[in-house]
């Protein structure tokens, strides 16, 4: 799996592939059903198969301001393109130049011109070009004319209504991230470098992986039974605060990650924190005595909940 810039021509090794053209954020069951028939498509014809996606976000591009939504990474991303079974990650950088690109613009200059596609492959709601101006009826048109194939994959459901980005969202929101797994065929990992910090955790016999959030969406906040996956494959269970800490001031965003029956140093190191179950919402104690008896009774629940087939 390799990382290509779709700003610029592609080695010739990846030209003339097949392309999942579309956002991708969380890489959804419906974005892989989209990726998957691209990737079957170009092994059919025995050609290369590349996933896009769009980077920043075009609604980060359009509303700087909008709060952070974001589900991956691109580097989770591309993990996940390449677990699909994708020979690249072709990023778009969706920036001024792209956005004046009307819709024939965009096709002969970024998926012909730059990547030399032999065919696309989207879902069926997939708007592309100045002002959202191509469709895929558009884009069947210009690939009949132009000589690529197109392709286009439906909503793919789940309890009855389709699985998109924006369900998954108001999902983790709600405190329901096992409804969100469902939806994403794994559970919302956020990844990010292990930071340093006032150690707070240590005194109170609880140390912790703290993250910042970034460009993540914020899930409900509170505590949360978890996963972590560290650097060199070792899968940790824990408890974690997801939140400001309403018991220390400043108030600070972070997501604090305990893992039990772990004692080692993750100070710089890139994890990733699956949140598993929402246990409760944030709360202050009247002291720290009854923190730490609330902690012991998270820590044990998410035990349970960890431990369970």
């Amino acid at each position: 799996m390799v990382r290509l810039s779709g700003d610029a021509p592609i080695p010739d090794a990846y030209r003339g592939g097949i392309v999942a053209l579309g956002n991708f954020d969380g890489f959804h069951r419906g974005h892989q059903a989209v990726a998957g028939a691209a990737i079957a498509r170009a092994r059919a014809e025995g050609r290369p198969a590349l996933i896009a996606t769009f980077d920043p976000h075009p609604v980060r591009y359009f509303r700087p301001d909008a709060p952070p939504f974001r589900l991956t990474t691109l580097d989770q991303r591309e993990r996940l393109f390449a677990e699909a079974g994708a020979d690249a990650m072709l990023v778009l950088g969706f920036d001024s130049a792209l956005a004046g690109l009307d819709a024939r613009a965009f096709v002969e200059q970024r998926l012909l011109g730059h990547v030399g596609a032999a065919g696309v492959v989207t879902g069926e709601d997939f708007t592309f070009g100045r002002g959202k101006s191509g469709d895929v009826a558009v884009l069947r048109d210009l690939g009949a004319e132009l000589g690529f194939s197109v392709d286009t994959v439906g909503p793919v459901a789940a309890d009855g209504a389709a699985v998109s980005s924006s369900r998954i969202r108001e999902a983790l929101q709600a405190g329901r991230p096992r409804e969100a797994a469902a939806l994403l065929t794994r559970p919302f990992a956020v990844q990010g470098i292990v930071q340093g910090g006032a150690k707070l955790g240590r005194t109170i016999g609880y140390p912790t992986a703290n993250i910042d959030m970034g460009k993540y969406l914020r899930p409900a906040y509170g505590i949360y039974a978890v996963r972590g996956r560290l650097p060199d494959g070792r899968v940790l269970m824990g408890a974690a605060n997801l939140g400001i800490r309403p018991m220390f001031e400043p108030p600070v965003e972070l997501l604090e990650a305990y893992f039990f029956d772990f004692g080692g140093d993750l100070y710089g190191q890139m994890i990733e924190v699956e949140l598993i179950e929402y246990l409760r919402p944030e709360a202050k104690f009247p002291d720290l005595a009854a923190l730490q008896a609330q902690m012991v009774a998270d820590c044990d629940r998410a035990r349970q909940i960890l431990s369970a087939p």
